[in-house]
């Protein structure tokens, strides 16, 4: 069966090579052939720092101060040659797979390339535009999770709009496991590209990686000349070529009989072909074509991998498609004006009905607009990720209110404000994973708190990661209210103080707990790990990172008491030293008892 789809599909991909000239095609085989390339003119080479941090999808800090944030890219390198955990360093928010296994991560989309590897990405803006010879990344910590280096046309410090804007894949490869979380320079073979660039960007996937990732400086180095690489490029087919015209499409014949097929056969046959190949198989035959177009084929649909190349002529030529689409995720895509307000608009109306699930995380083209169009189309939507759509516009947030049947929601690194998260809390009572986390604009935690203890009793996952204002009182109302948390993210919340009581009151209030973070909260003692270690028994993931009086007993108790537990983070607690963790790891060998280091 696969051979024969095989056929049609060798069949699609020749006819559409024929698009180069003969004489061209000549050309380029000739060349090839006798490895011809021009001689690359004599130009000094220039060497760069980041100059700028123009876009992230996350980081580790807060928005508010420098420490273990992306903006310590930019600039000379702050650690390198040294090893270790270091504040002055870039860090991403997350590493190895445990946050994939939380109740609160969103299902996988089908048809994701096998290619596409990125969880993580940060866009470098450079003084001066060069033709790229090298790019060197001084990683300090964990190195290993970069797996793309692009490279844009574009010049982010120009005063014009952005038009005709490029990427070019400099080098991609799979994440890596370094047997050594030792400091390195991380200088990969890139391709030559057409254009001068002073914007790079850096994708990372930490899934194999023990513990975070830090990236200390990157270096571009190119000549101003351009190399004259004379090799013809065959063309492109991308999914933008989407045309849904059967002019010129032949009728099925001589195929071994694949048109007697059951239909559902071949349309289980062609779910396992990625997006692109989907789309150049549609123009092989009127067959294949019907197939190809079927709207049950695009009920899933993640445009996330094809960022760089998507357009409103893209969505437009989709649109057909998917008119019975469920969950779509546009996540990075349409910045630098490939998307635009009508475009998307338009590709929401026709396709937004059915809706389930739209994750837009970092997409800057969304604008208040944007929102209430999703609020207008999208009845039945019930998860939103809009994660580090940090321009949105406070007011635009009071949209997502209309979205009454929400149960996942994410704003992490949003501007959200309390008025608009107040409202949302109010009217999607039935939310069961929610993310504040980094949402420095909401002013009194503790009201949310109180909000989601009366409206949200069904909450399964809370992030309020870096929260500045969450207090016990706030805690002590959300965690009476809210039994059925499952996780809690309160790492980085100053104001929250062990000697209340607060932390033992929320062990036995959530006997249902899965994940805690209670990061740098150095309060955090013996009385409060003894009661999780009585009250949480279905403990997986504990971060007690930084706390000062948490002692070896209590420790050993818990891993006693839960035996679920895969993951507990002890880095920068004063009495648990390197000795104490080998002896648990070694009575506990299924944990992933986590401990940094400088050096």
């Amino acid at each position: 069966m696969l051979t024969l789809l095989s056929m049609f599909y060798y069949i699609c991909l020749r006819r559409r090579s024929r698009s180069g000239t003969r004489g061209e095609a000549l050309t380029s085989r000739r060349a090839v052939e006798s490895g011809q390339r021009a001689v690359l003119p004599v130009s000094v080479e220039v060497e760069q720092y980041a100059k700028e941090v123009l876009d992230f999808s996350s980081h580790y800090g807060s928005e508010n101060s420098m420490s273990y944030t992306m903006w310590n890219l930019a600039g000379v390198p702050n650690v390198y040659p040294s090893s270790g955990d270091f504040t002055q360093t870039a860090v991403f928010r997350t590493y190895g797979t445990w946050w994939e296994q939380c109740a609160s991560a969103p299902l996988p989309f089908r048809r994701t390339p096998k290619g596409f590897y990125s969880k993580d990405y940060i866009e470098l803006g450079f003084e001066e535009p060069v033709y790229p010879t090298a790019v060197e990344v001084f990683e300090t910590y964990y190195p290993g999770a970069i797996v793309q280096i692009l490279a844009c046309s574009h010049n982010p410090f120009t005063q014009n709009p952005p038009t005709d804007v490029r990427w070019e894949v400099l080098w991609s490869g799979e994440p890596t496991k370094v047997l050594t979380p030792q400091a390195r320079q991380f200088s990969p073979k890139i391709k030559h590209i057409g254009f001068p660039t002073n914007l790079l960007r850096l994708e990372v996937n930490s899934s194999l990686l023990d513990y975070y990732t830090e990236l200390d400086a990157v270096i571009l180095r190119g000549v101003k000349e351009r190399p004259m690489l004379a090799l013809y490029k065959m063309p492109i087919i991308d999914i933008s070529d989407l045309s849904d015209s059967e002019e010129e499409l032949s009728d099925v014949g001589g195929n071994g009989y694949f048109d007697k097929l059951p239909y559902e056969l071949i349309q289980l046959i062609l779910s396992h072909l990625t997006l692109p190949d989907l789309c150049r198989l549609a123009q092989s035959c009127k067959l294949l074509h019907q197939h190809c177009c079927d709207p049950l084929q695009y009920t899933q649909l993640s445009l996330q991998p094809y960022w760089a190349r998507l357009s409103d002529a893209s969505l437009g030529h989709l649109q057909s498609r998917c008119t019975l689409l469920q969950r779509l995720n546009l996540s990075w895509t349409g910045n630098r004006g490939a998307l635009t307000l009508t475009g998307f608009s338009s590709f929401m109306k026709a396709c937004g009905l059915s809706l389930v699930c739209l994750e837009m995380s970092c997409c800057h083209f969304l604008n208040e607009a944007c929102l209430e169009v999703i609020s207008q189309t999208c009845p039945g939507l019930q998860e939103l990720n809009l994660s580090s759509c940090d321009r949105l516009h406070p007011q635009a947030f009071t949209h997502i209110s209309k979205l009454t049947r929400l149960r996942r929601l994410v704003l992490y690194r949003t501007k959200i404000e309390q008025t608009a998260i107040l409202s949302i809390v109010t009217f999607c009572i039935e939310l069961r994973h929610l993310n504040l986390g980094s949402c420095v604009r909401i002013e009194d935690y503790d009201v949310v708190a109180s909000m989601l203890a009366t409206r949200c009793r069904s909450l399964c996952s809370l992030d309020l990661w870096r929260c500045r204002n969450l207090t016990d009182r706030g805690l002590t109302e959300l965690v009476s209210g809210c039994r059925m948390l499952e996780e809690l993210d309160l790492g980085w919340c100053p104001t929250l103080q062990s000697s209340t009581g607060c932390f033992q009151h929320l062990a036995r209030s959530l006997p249902r707990l899965r994940k805690l973070f209670l990061t740098a909260n150095r309060t955090v003692c013996d009385s409060d790990i003894e009661e999780l270690a009585a009250s949480c028994p279905c403990l997986r993931h504990l971060d007690i990172l930084g706390t000062r009086s948490v002692s070896a007993a209590s420790l050993k108790k818990l891993l006693q008491s839960c035996p679920q537990l895969v993951l507990l983070d002890v880095s920068f607690c004063s009495q648990i030293d390197m000795r104490v963790v080998q002896e648990l790891s070694g009575l506990f060998p299924n944990v992933a008892i986590k401990k940094s280091f400088t050096q």
